[in-house]
């Protein structure tokens, strides 16, 4: 896949009613450069997948996508084992699998770990006090915090991700140290939120407001780890509604990450 033929599909994922980020292109790109293909028939693109590598031991698949016109015609098998050959046997590979093809991705080695809920609210609000903009934080300091998180290290994603338009990214900090983060962004539809990491629920609810803050008067979603029971219980006490969910997939072992940390992932399609 070239950059610009990203654009076009994450315009497919639109459609299908994903809501990417309106500047997640870029981002998403550079974390592997040989990780993203799109079938073609007759000069014409019909399906993508991602196969994100982000290191010898880890991977995430995503943007798997047939334009309805040319589905059941084996076409998504084709992209399904470009990937995973892209990819090979040895790295544990991540998804999130929509409820349509979990059986197909079970077939394929894939278990369910937990799953993901979005939540809707309407943005508003005013920024708590103790909130500082991340740009202000020492990178090298959010790194560190940031890489407790996730299964390999992407400093680059990291930060082109804090650095997109419309967007804000905003950060605790207490002694000197990190203590959460969390970053909003335009999406096709209003805002996405992700990633909300930190410590505690008190911490993640002052960024939460924050984020809020910025997506004044629009639709803003956040993607929920449905095993962080205290994550969930934020989402509803400022009355946001469940609209979606989605499976969360490895091939291998479930990573052990601090997940009653996480209050929202980051993103569905890379991770």
């Amino acid at each position: 896949m070239k950059r610009s033929e990203l654009d076009l599909v994450i315009d497919w994922a639109a459609v299908e009613g994903w809501n990417p980020g309106t500047y997640d292109a870029e981002c998403f790109y550079q974390a592997d450069k040989c990780g993203f293909f799109v079938g073609e028939l007759n000069n014409e693109l019909v399906a993508s997948i991602s196969a994100v590598a982000y290191s010898q031991h880890f991977a995430v698949i995503g943007f798997y996508i047939v334009k309805p016109q040319f589905r059941g015609r084996g076409f998504g098998m084709k992209m399904w084992r470009a990937a995973m050959a892209y990819l090979g046997t040895e790295r544990n590979i991540s998804l999130n699998g929509v409820a349509a093809q979990q059986e197909n991705y079970q077939k394929s080695g894939f278990k369910i770990a937990y799953r993901h809920i979005r939540y809707e609210a309407v943005g508003g609000g005013v920024v708590p006090d103790g909130i500082v903009e991340l740009k202000t934080v020492p990178f090298d300091k959010l790194v560190a915090y940031a890489q407790e998180f996730f299964s390999a290290e992407r400093k680059q994603f990291l930060q082109l991700w804090i650095q997109q338009p419309n967007s804000a990214a905003f950060g605790v900090i207490r002694d000197g140290h990190v203590v959460g983060y969390g970053v909003i962004r335009q999406s096709h539809t209003g805002f996405r939120i992700g990633p909300l990491n930190a410590d505690d629920e008190q911490i993640a609810e002052q960024l939460l407001l924050a984020l809020l803050a910025f997506g004044s008067d629009a639709p803003v979603f956040l993607d929920v780890p449905d095993v962080n029971s205290e994550a969930i219980k934020l989402a509803q006490r400022y009355g946001m509604k469940p609209v979606s969910e989605i499976a969360q997939m490895y091939t291998k072992e479930i990573p052990n990450l601090p997940i009653n940390r996480v209050f929202a992932v980051t993103s569905l399609e890379v991770g």
